[in-house]
């Protein structure tokens, strides 16, 4: 029997007034539909629909098929820098939403509400978007543009770039992650290496340094996945434990304190990790068993457990299973089960819960049901936008 649970007590799911309905309301619209499904805060055009209207339940992106999209990367925040970069399955890049800083890629600083190509790239594997800049692998080497004042863009300056830059001494990349104004890089041989803003200790380097360059984790072997929050950075171990670094004043690190952490700490009270998310300020991991933990800040329920109470150590997020893949903004956290429905959480002030009202809600209701054909979801770094696909 499925289960659900309002601030901590379970309750059947045929009594669940609070999400049932609002579920319904949401989903409305043809849930099969073939494209890239967007929603919530869009005052930069990162919901790529053509307009800069907010949107309450998940809508289009122009032009872009499900299909053809092999990674997004949401990023930027609530006013009109928010952005989003999408690497389709022939290699290229499409990019769209606020340009203030070059984030596009295109050559100007000119905002666009909808999908265009960034011109000479190909051949690209995996992208990232942070708050100002994004990030490209192609050939096991890294490419970024946009904002470069801490020197996120890793060319060893601090000068912007509106077109595609190469990150300096770094090859064998097997995937990027991306902060508000720093950069991780997971290479092929389990080390990961970090660049960019570190006044919070999120580059994991021992000190409160900025680094143009990227420069190697000491101490961090054997990584298998790693996630970029805003200030704080997360990296799970072939053993399936998981280490944390950066800002940590809500928590976020999961190591029982609030005390930064300049150097990578392990996260406690965890095992058996398959996938770990760094949301704005907040974390999550799914275990083996499907479950999944959450930890950091809950100041608007982002945590999905019911509360507001922030968590300085992983807690159950009560009757979430059988996700595959997670993100989270400033307040509010995305999920896409195995089913294909989409699930959120947090605040809802610009509906960015999808579900067709601006109420938030401390406990999962529907964006999108079952059968949608969503597999992944997004949302920019420190956002409240929304992307399924």
């Amino acid at each position: 029997m499925t289960y659900v649970y309002v601030r901590g007590v379970p309750a059947l799911l045929a009594l669940a007034a609070l999400i049932v309905p609002r579920a319904e309301t949401a989903v409305a619209a043809e849930p099969r539909d073939p494209w890239v499904r967007a929603w919530g805060a869009n005052h930069g055009g990162q919901l790529g629909n053509g307009t800069t209207a907010d949107q309450q339940t998940p809508g289009s992106v122009q032009g872009l098929a499900r299909a053809s999209v092999r990674e997004l990367s949401g990023g930027g925040g609530n006013a009109n820098n928010a952005f989003a970069v999408a690497l389709l399955t022939d290699g290229t890049v499409q990019s769209w939403g606020g340009n203030l800083t070059g984030q596009l890629g295109d050559g100007t600083l000119a905002s666009r509400p909808f999908p265009a190509t960034v011109a000479g790239l190909s051949g690209v594997t995996e992208v990232a978007a942070g708050f100002h800049a994004a990030y490209a692998v192609r050939g096991g080497r890294l490419l970024s543009w946009g904002d470069n004042t801490y020197g996120q863009l890793g060319d060893g300056g601090t000068v912007s770039a509106t077109r595609p830059v190469r990150v300096q001494s770094l090859n064998k990349v097997k995937d990027i992650s991306a902060g508000c104004h720093h950069a991780v890089a997971l290479r092929e041989d389990g080390t990961v290496w970090t660049w960019g803003r570190s006044h919070h200790g999120q580059l994991g380097l021992g000190d409160s340094t900025d680094r143009n360059t990227p420069q190697r984790v000491p101490g961090l072997t054997d990584v298998v996945g790693i996630s970029a929050g805003c200030h704080h950075t997360l990296a799970r171990l072939a053993d399936g434990t998981v280490r944390a670094w950066g800002y940590n004043v809500n928590g976020q690190l999961g190591n029982d304190g609030m005390e930064p952490g300049p150097s990578p700490v392990e996260v406690r009270h965890l095992s058996g990790v398959t996938q770990v998310f760094a949301c704005g300020y907040h974390s999550f991991a799914v275990l083996d068993d499907g479950s999944v933990r959450a930890w950091g800040w809950n100041g608007f329920g982002q945590l999905g457990d019911g509360s507001t109470v922030a968590r300085t150590t992983p807690v159950p997020v009560p009757g979430l299973d059988e996700v595959t893949d997670m993100a989270g903004g400033w307040r509010h956290t995305v999920a896409v089960r195995s089913d294909g429905s989409v699930l959120a959480w947090g605040e809802n002030a610009s509906g960015q819960l999808g579900d067709s009202t601006t109420t938030d809600s401390p406990i999962p209701v529907a964006a999108l049901p079952a059968g949608s054909g969503a597999t992944r979801v997004s949302t920019p770094t420190v956002g409240k936008s929304s992307y399924a696909y």
